[in-house]
């Protein structure tokens, strides 16, 4: 493990807190109007808690994803489920901290935001074919369509802000800037 994962200073516990504050007031605020059965997109939430992996690692990103995910539950809980409650907010946005994994790797950002939302999305999957195949068929033999109807769902909210977030990465301006922003989040 490098030395940036394993010492948590001040620095660091600030920048985590400020990203999961930012992130929570996006997706709390400024989010587009929702989907009839939940979800909605929030324009760059999750890349603001990508951006932690991104600056210090896969421990910290993990664990501030995370932290994300329990704060999507206090702030806004949408449960049929136990099972549900896990994959769709701790499981699923602390996906989003596999975005540390690629912090020191070309186009890091990138890949670890990619990584993240598919982690994210594979939560979700998970979570949806357990409420389609038991809440909605009652059939336990329409696993195809249950497949189906969660990757619909699913993919109608989480696709949207994936792509509308790595256009804005693909932008040099908005590229130079996070870059100078992981500086000084790692700075001394």
């Amino acid at each position: 493990m490098s030395k940036n994962t394993q010492n948590l200073t001040t620095r660091k516990i600030v920048f985590c807190a400020m990203a999961l504050a930012l992130a929570t007031v996006i997706s709390v605020v400024i989010k587009l109007p929702s989907l009839p059965n939940g979800g909605s997109i929030t324009l760059f939430s999750m890349l603001v808690i990508c951006l932690v992996g991104y600056w210090y690692g896969p421990v910290i990103g993990l664990i501030t994803a995370f932290a994300y995910g329990v704060l999507q539950f206090i702030t806004g809980p949408y449960v049929i489920h136990p099972v549900q409650v896990l994959l769709d907010y701790p499981l699923a946005f602390g996906a989003l901290g596999l975005s540390g994994f690629f912090w020191q790797s070309k186009n890091g950002l990138i890949k670890g935001y990619l990584a993240g939302v598919l982690g994210r999305l594979l939560m979700h999957e998970i979570s949806g074919y357990i409420f389609y195949t038991e809440y909605v068929s009652g059939d336990p033999g329409a696993n195809a369509a249950a497949i189906w109807a969660s990757t619909v769902y699913n993919m109608s909210y989480i696709l949207p802000e994936m792509i509308l977030t790595l256009v804005l990465l693909c932008l040099p301006q908005i590229r130079d800037m996070l870059k100078r922003l992981k500086t000084l989040a790692n700075q001394n």
